[in-house]
């Protein structure tokens, strides 16, 4: 089952690359900016792993992490970070053991909603919804779901405050559907515009510009493009400057740079190192002077109770990662 996701991972690169070698190359240049990453040594921490479920949850006011992929086996431990370390949470009930979910705050509920990803034999559809004022998770049983799918990508919506959900990979094919959840339910958007097919790619709010960005990600058609997210309608945008299209990449919105910033991935099988943010109309490559080793299926979030933008995890070639990095110097 460990081998299989492998095999799948490296099928989906094979076909990013193919559809990336037919697409136009587009400029790639760094700007100076004064940040850099910086390790934090937290007293405890989760094991090695990747591909984890990662929000901030303003009710605990902590980050939340599920699941994930360890060395040897699919993972459903709750870990909570309060700022200076890392807490597992021993709940009664929890989500079955699941690799590449995705996950992100309903603002109408105060509750974080986790939905999809792959336990190592089927693709998951199941909803669940952690509740940070009790530290529980309760499985939710919607009328209608989209589909179970591994690399799905969450996001609060910039308009109503409830959880999106678009894309991810069913095992045949790529989705394209926008969906919202309404806190007891899942419903079909239909956006005049849409962005192709897709799973494992960039999504956050950028809270300056009250949208989402979409970038990247795997696919059978073109991925290298960045898209926005209004609550109604998705808009392609027309940067200048664009990272090399990449998957399983962190991403998160920094309100001290006022941009949504994106580190690692994988680009064609080659795991990244680079920190890129989105300016609200450009990407930007930020030089920074120390940061994490290159690595894909990472997670990110910002706490905003400490005011740390964190990343965790992730994995490259038979490494598995559990440090924890900060950025510093805004």
């Amino acid at each position: 089952m460990f081998n299989r996701l492998r095999v799948i991972s490296t099928l989906l690169a094979a076909v990013a690359v193919a559809v990336l070698a037919a697409s136009p190359t587009f400029c790639v240049k760094a700007e100076a900016q004064s940040v850099t990453w910086k390790r934090l040594f937290p007293t405890k921490s989760p094991t090695a792993r990747e591909g984890v479920a990662m929000a901030y949850d303003p009710a605990s006011k902590k980050i939340v992490i599920f699941g994930g992929l360890g060395s040897s086996s699919y993972l459903n431990e709750t870990w909570t970070f309060d700022g200076i370390t890392w807490a597992r949470q021993k709940t009664l009930v929890a989500p079955p053991a699941r690799v590449a979910s995705s996950m992100a705050l309903d603002r109408v509920t105060g509750k974080l909603v986790l939905f999809g990803g792959y336990d190592g034999t089927h693709y998951l559809g199941d909803t669940w919804l952690w509740d940070g004022t009790t530290s529980r998770w309760t499985q939710a049983h919607p009328r209608t779901s989209p589909t179970a799918v591994t690399g799905p990508m969450l996001f609060t919506d910039p308009k109503d405050g409830h959880a999106d959900q678009f894309g991810g990979f069913d095992g045949m094919f790529y989705q394209l559907i926008t969906w919202r959840w309404t806190g007891t339910n899942w419903i079909q958007l239909n956006p005049s515009n849409t962005p192709g097919a897709r799973a494992n790619a960039v999504a956050a709010l950028d809270s300056a510009r009250k949208n989402v960005v979409l970038f990247g990600g795997l696919g059978d058609v073109r991925t290298d493009n960045t898209w926005t997210w209004d609550g109604t309608n998705w808009t392609q945008q027309s940067p200048t400057v664009q990272p090399p299209t990449r998957y399983g990449t962190g991403s998160a919105f920094d309100p001290h740079l006022q941009m949504v910033v994106v580190f690692g991935g994988g680009v064609g099988g080659v795991d990244q190192d680079q920190t890129w943010a989105w300016t609200g109309s450009d990407w930007t490559q930020l030089t920074t002077p120390r940061f994490p080793a290159a690595r894909e299926s990472v997670g990110m979030a910002y706490d905003a109770s400490s005011r740390q933008l964190l990343v965790f995890g992730g994995f490259a070639g038979n490494t598995f990662f559990h440090d924890t990095w900060k950025l510093v110097g805004h």
